[in-house]
């Protein structure tokens, strides 16, 4: 299994990287996330990301409050996303040796497996942003396997809780499989 920090930050970084590819005119083109147009699914991970850094350091929701509800993005929401992901990626590398735990909606959990949650949404969310925007669709193979990886034990945990889509049916690579596993087909296209 790749090192859980690494995993994080090569993930950020893809997303990042596809961030900066958006035009000022695709922020309101479609994405896969039915619900979310470009700027949303960017407000979305820049909430995560936002939310990393109080949260590894011990902070619960309740402390954090409403502060980081709404829009996070502003009239720069590629330098918001870019600034996001440093902090975020800062404090996971702080805390996460530390092997200590942070506060869930649903729960206590190990930093670890918080932050593999946080690598899996990465990593899914860049595939969408890239979709969404027509710029490079393909992922880290390698992170691909190690997100496939963690996954495998909680897929139907996560579609019970309705946190993702139904599974679609696909045969190709282990790229394709992991988005059919999210409920994504990698032939999606802005026609969609």
């Amino acid at each position: 299994m790749m090192d859980q920090e690494i995993a994080y930050r090569r993930a950020v970084d893809g997303w990042t990287a596809r961030v900066e590819a958006v035009g000022p005119d695709q922020w309101a083109l479609p994405t896969p996330c039915e619900d979310w147009d470009v700027r949303a699914l960017v407000n979305h991970v820049v909430g995560e990301d936002r939310w990393t850094d109080p949260l590894m350091r011990g902070s619960t929701i309740e402390e954090v409050g409403d502060r980081l509800d709404g829009d996070l993005l502003g009239d720069d929401p590629r330098r918001a996303a870019a600034d996001a992901a440093a902090e975020a990626i800062r404090a996971v590398a702080d805390r996460l040796p530390t092997q200590g735990t942070v506060r869930l909606s649903y729960g206590e959990e190990r930093m670890e497996e918080y932050v593999a949650q946080l690598t899996a949404d990465h990593l899914v969310h860049a595939w969408d942003l890239a979709a969404a925007t027509g710029s490079d669709t393909s992922l880290d193979d390698d992170l691909v396997a190690a997100v496939a990886e963690w996954f495998a034990e909680r897929e139907e945990l996560y579609r019970s809780a309705g946190m993702i889509a139904p599974r679609v049916e696909v045969a190709g690579d282990g790229q394709a499989e992991l988005l059919a596993r999210f409920g994504r087909s990698s032939r999606w296209g802005r026609q969609h």
